[in-house]
């Protein structure tokens, strides 16, 4: 009988205890519910925001230009404005662009916009003008989508500022390891003495602990 009496004198200690345990484990399991639905909602805050506001957050916007917005658009009179490439249907607006904060080549923040290199020739000059554009997003493909089908002989078109128009011929494509892009070689004429004009966009397979293409593609091309 005394080990019954001392049970019964324990047990509300043993219930009181019991029930800190529940609400711990409780606690601990709504925490980490939590927490984890906290990181799935950073995540899907971080792909809308990284939508909507493009390449700053390393992934191109898919807005579209209108046409209006593509009739209506203006640079200085000798800045390349349009380049149009017929056989694979490019007609875009190309946006002045400089370089980021860790002095690297700007990119365009959408992928239907193409992007002038504002250090390298202007349409027409001496040495090389430096235009790129995204190849795709990370599902839909992108304004130089197709920049790999064309060869030797095809026609590029740049239009100024002033609508005055300039037309190139392709030289050679060539394919360089993202670390090792021959940055010397892009920004010369393909043609030495003539004005050059050279694409750039990305090819090959996604690195994705990256976010990163692991090739890029280079179209040189010169004035006809």
């Amino acid at each position: 009988m005394g080990h019954i009496v001392n049970a019964r004198k324990d047990l509300p200690k043993f219930l009181v205890c019991l029930a800190v345990l529940v609400l711990a484990i409780g606690f601990l399991t709504s925490y980490n519910t939590w927490q984890s639905n906290n990181k799935e909602v950073k995540k899907v805050k971080k792909a809308i925001s990284e939508a909507n506001h493009g390449i700053d957050n390393g992934v191109p916007n898919t807005v579209k230009v209108t046409t209006a917005e593509f009739n209506s658009y203006h640079v200085p009179a000798d800045n390349p404005r349009y380049i149009f490439i017929p056989k694979i249907g490019v007609k875009s607006i190309i946006l002045p662009l400089g370089t980021t904060t860790g002095n690297q080549i700007a990119v365009p923040a959408s992928i239907y916009a193409a992007g002038w290199y504002n250090l390298s020739s202007l349409p027409g000059k001496s040495g090389a003008m430096l235009i790129y554009g995204h190849v795709s997003s990370w599902s839909t493909p992108g304004i130089f989508y197709n920049l790999k089908n064309l060869v030797p002989g095809d026609k590029i078109e740049v239009e100024q500022g002033n609508d005055l128009l300039y037309t190139y011929t392709v030289v050679k494509t060539v394919v360089y390891n993202y670390q090792n892009v021959d940055m010397n070689a892009v920004l010369k004429p393909v043609i030495s003495g003539k004005p050059g004009l050279n694409l750039v966009t990305c090819t090959g397979s996604v690195i994705e602990s990256l976010h990163e293409f692991s090739q890029r593609l280079v179209v040189f091309a010169s004035e006809k």
